[in-house]
């Protein structure tokens, strides 16, 4: 195994910013993660398994342990009828190329997750979502080597606790697997209506009214081009801040004060709002804060853009002006969506 010593960690997390890794090691095999495991622990050091990097924001401490970047590769049909395949993808796969590769199959269901960064590995743990679809709809199993029981295994979409942006990956269980594949189930049909707003008003105003798994990832494409920066040419981590939830009464109230905020019922009878609207109120869309060297995107409030920032520590500088501001305005606290390593 190559092992890599004392490695800046800003080529290895979108916003590039951050310190360094003590060591740092590839894996291209499943089997390549057990064996770096052990290495770590024959060190008596930390260990953390990566993937592309888009949702991750490293301190400037960096990570005195070793971090595992994955590599494995890997998609297949395992089994198909007239209706739906059966998909098994390795979790080093790039999420975007996996999509465009179902599409190109005439498959259906993960389309509306075009152009979501990042790798497979990473969709579970923060059971990705867009335009009205999330993962967990599609997934029937993980694939993960347990570090507790030192074991391969698998875990079934029902026991994987999913909900919005999170799964027992993130929370219960963070750390103790590393996912090594997924499973999907999807179908050979055209996408059925209703879809998001900005999707349904997309397809109106281009007059498209056949549909079907190529023209919704082309339109996703289109909407999502037109809004967000690419991460790979400009340094940024996507939607910074996630959808706050609130109960009927607190929206009510907040309806009074601010008539034109965002919000959408929920099934557990909350409301979800929009947190690009509440940083847009804030006065953050479009900002260019000289002191941290950050912005926010001009047509999309949530994300953060590191222009000239130098540390991490610039970055949280710069979020902490827009979440005390949002709760100054309108008494929520806004939660960050990439997850700040170690």
């Amino acid at each position: 195994m190559d092992i890599k010593e004392n490695i800046s960690l800003k080529d290895y997390s979108t916003m590039r910013l951050g310190g360094q890794a003590r060591w740092l090691a590839e894996a291209y095999e499943e089997n390549d993660i057990p064996v770096l495991i052990e290495w770590a622990k024959h060190q008596n050091v930390p260990f953390m398994v990566i993937g592309s990097g888009s949702n991750i924001v490293w301190r400037d401490e960096g990570f005195s342990g070793l971090v595992i970047v994955n590599k494995i590769l890997g998609k297949q049909i395992l089994n198909e009828d007239e209706d739906s395949a059966t998909i098994h993808i390795a979790s080093g796969e790039i999420w975007d190329e996996v999509v465009g590769w179902t599409v190109e199959k005439s498959l259906s269901g993960i389309e509306f997750l075009s152009l979501i960064p990042g790798t497979t590995g990473a969709a579970p743990v923060q059971n990705i979502g867009a335009y009205g679809a999330e993962l967990s709809n599609n997934l029937i199993e993980v694939g993960v080597y347990d570090d507790e029981t030192n074991a391969f295994g698998s875990i079934i979409a029902s026991q994987c606790g999913f909900g919005y942006r999170t799964s027992r990956f993130k929370k219960a269980d963070k750390g103790r697997f590393i996912i090594t594949s997924i499973t999907i189930k999807l179908s050979k049909k055209s996408p059925i209506p209703p879809f998001y707003e900005s999707l349904k008003n997309y397809l109106s105003e281009h007059k498209i009214s056949e549909l079907n798994s190529k023209v919704i990832r082309d339109a996703v494409m289109n909407i999502r081009s037109s809004k967000l920066p690419d991460p790979a040419e400009i340094a940024n981590n996507g939607s910074f801040f996630t959808n706050p939830f609130i109960d009927q009464d607190q929206f009510d109230s907040l309806k009074q004060k601010y008539p034109e905020v965002k919000g959408w019922p929920t099934k557990d009878g909350r409301i979800k709002l929009a947190a690009a609207w509440l940083v847009e109120e804030a006065g953050f869309k479009g900002v260019h804060d000289d002191e941290t060297g950050m912005s926010t995107w001009p047509t999309q409030a949530l994300v953060l853009v590191n222009e000239h920032a130098k540390t991490t520590a610039d970055l949280l500088s710069f979020k902490q002006k827009i979440v005390d501001k949002v709760q100054e305005l309108f008494g929520l606290t806004l939660e960050q969506e990439p997850e700040l390593l170690p």
